[in-house]
């Protein structure tokens, strides 16, 4: 969940009074947010740099850390937040949003190369005139762009946000994409002219920066947007021009949104035209910006307009388990920043037409609207009924039979480990000297990084990263973990099933394989199932019980591996690790491994 900082006194003080910390905690959980944590600036910066908190002084300024709802970008900042409350708290009424009316011919134009759709093909725009600035307000703006692009924008992949001092550039202004070498600027905060690719190096040191390169790096052409002038505005994703910089004298800001997700970046270019258009000189009243694209077409940005459903009221109150009456239920998602209405009805059957400000683009359905409706009717509020069924609750008999088993491998000695479940296309094949077969393994499609390739079909990789990664350890490494591994199934609607699992691990100067044999024996013994000898002449083992065959599995040592077979069924291998096996996981000492299939036990 989101987590914003507001100062308390600018809180409260926007708020229109001041309120005990309590009371405070008491709105915040009546409005469905969390008051998460009181702090200072300087008492951050000390945690931050592992200093004595003690040191705080009476004079600092109080911060107060407010968790929201994911889906709530209007409450990302101080703005979003008190005009919220006070609407909640019946202060204010809920604010009407314009965009001015002006011809299309004297619009701004952001005119859209041919180009960009091979990068990032979208783009949305937007003006606020006469706005007014001061040190806490300009903050404010700087820090919901940040909070919107690690949120709604996905770290800027779906969207980027670039602001301008209007006032400094002249449209109409051109969106490209050109090769690296052909863009030059002078970027924010810099005196100094780059290259694009130069400035792709410049800013793989830089700790902000650095991790949103690789966006558009292995691109063959960056998108950048230019006025009239062939003046640099930004060089999305990564960095504005430092010519159009905002400041606390802007009067006039443009703002553009480049993106991946048109969707997306409409809402993010309202939240923030609708949040700030608070400081303009004509309060809550936008301009709007004509995007022309290279076949033709244009839009016109931002869309402030109300969207429109209408909700039964039978599926409130019958959802709630509250009675309320039309004008109840109205008067609760006005509240909540909702126009609503009882709607006409030729059927006899009673609806809320709800209109939906620009600032609510978290209400999509009916169920929406019933949330905010019982939010504001308020949850400790809602009578407690017995359900109309009656069912008892226990543990699914798969995780407990999971949990006697892990008991007893601790009390074999065996430390439990948890690692994850994804695992690098490598580790699950190359490094245990497997071979991709195409049929078994989940292969993750767009991983974030390639330590995050595939879905694990082996408890293995990440057992043996373990003790890789703790080589230090005093001698013996007993580990043990009890989790699931995926594979692919064409049976199931999904593709793919889960399957528990449990593994073993033994390491030491010795190979411990009688150890790990030890613990399978064990393991057998506690679900009750005797050991049967394989028959000498046929080879087979009767089903009634398990038994132990020769295996040649690539990931152990030859000869020094078995199979697992119970009531007829291969169910796991044990053995002594291969050494090229541990020399890629950068293991010392010999290592003995059980793997089994606890589904297979029950």
């Amino acid at each position: 969940m989101p987590t914003v900082s507001v100062g308390r006194d600018r809180l409260f003080a926007a708020l229109g009074r001041s309120y005990t910390q309590e009371e405070f905690e008491r709105l915040c959980f009546d409005f469905g947010i969390e008051l998460d944590d009181v702090t200072t600036e300087k008492a951050i910066i000390r945690k931050e740099k592992h200093l004595d908190d003690a040191e705080v002084g009476e004079d600092e300024e109080v911060i107060y850390k407010i968790e929201v709802p994911a889906n709530r970008y209007d409450l990302l900042c101080l703005e979003g937040l008190v005009q919220a409350l006070r609407i909640f708290v019946g202060l204010d009424e809920i604010p009407k949003y314009t965009v001015v009316d002006i011809p299309t011919k004297s619009m701004i134009k952001m005119h859209v190369k041919p180009e960009t759709s091979s990068i990032r093909p979208f783009v949305v725009c937007a003006v606020l005139r006469g706005i007014t600035f001061d040190e806490a307000r300009y903050n404010s703006f700087i820090d919901l762009q940040d909070k919107l692009h690690q949120n709604i924008c996905r770290r800027r992949t779906l969207v980027a946000i670039g602001t301008h001092d209007l006032d400094t550039i002249q449209g109409p202004f051109t969106y490209e994409a050109l090769p690296p070498t052909e863009i030059n600027f002078v970027p924010l905060k810099q005196v100094k002219s780059f290259r694009a690719d130069e400035l792709m190096e410049f800013y793989k040191s830089d700790m902000k920066l650095k991790k949103f390169l690789h966006i558009i790096e292995n691109s063959p052409v960056y998108p950048v947007i230019y006025d009239k002038n062939r003046t640099v505005l930004s060089l999305p994703p990564i960095i504005n021009g430092a010519h159009s910089a905002i400041n606390l004298n802007t009067k006039n800001v443009f703002i553009e949104c480049t993106a991946t997700d048109l969707t997306k970046a409409k809402i993010v270019l309202n939240t923030m035209v609708t949040m700030f258009s608070i400081y303009c000189e004509r309060k809550f009243e936008v301009v709007p910006v004509e995007v022309v694209y290279a076949d033709g077409k244009t839009s016109v940005h931002p869309d402030l307009s109300l969207s429109k459903m209408e909700v039964s009221l039978a599926y409130i109150t019958g959802s709630i388990g509250v009675e309320l009456e039309a004008n109840e239920v109205t008067s609760l998602l006005s509240k909540m920043q909702l126009h609503a209405k009882q709607a006409d009805s030729s059927d006899g059957l009673c609806r809320i037409a709800v209109s939906v400000p620009p600032t609510r683009s978290d209400v999509l359905h009916a169920c929406d609207v019933m949330e905010d409706v019982s939010i504001a009717y308020g949850f400790n509020k809602i009578p407690k009924t017995k359900p109309t069924s009656m069912t008892q609750g226990r543990q699914q008999p798969l995780n407990q039979f999971t949990d006697l088993i892990r008991l007893e491998v601790a009390m074999a000695g065996f430390t439990e480990v948890l690692t994850w479940i994804l695992c690098s296309y490598n580790e699950n094949f190359s490094m245990l000297n497997r071979k991709d077969d195409l049929k078994t393994a989940v292969i993750i499609a767009n991983p974030r990084s390639s330590d995050f390739e595939a879905v694990r079909t082996s408890l293995m990789p990440g057992i043996l990263k373990t003790v890789g990664h703790n080589k230090d350890h005093p001698r013996p490494i007993k580990i043990f973990e009890a989790g699931d591994v995926v594979v692919l199934d064409d049976a199931k609607d999904v593709g793919a099933v889960n399957r528990r699992h449990l593994a073993a691990l033994y390491c030491s100067s010795k190979s411990g394989f009688e150890v790990i044999h030890c613990l399978v024996d064990r393991i057998m013994e506690v679900v009750g199932t005797p050991f049967i000898p394989v028959d000498a002449d046929t080879g087979i083992g009767d089903d009634t019980g398990y038994h132990i065959r020769q295996s040649n599995e690539p990931e152990f040592f030859p000869g020094r591996q078995a199979s697992i077979i119970f009531k007829g069924k291969h169910i796991g291998n044990f053995g002594v690790v291969h050494p090229e096996v541990l020399a890629k996981f950068d293991i010392p000492d010999p290592c003995s491994y059980l793997e089994l299939n606890l589904e297979s036990l029950q």
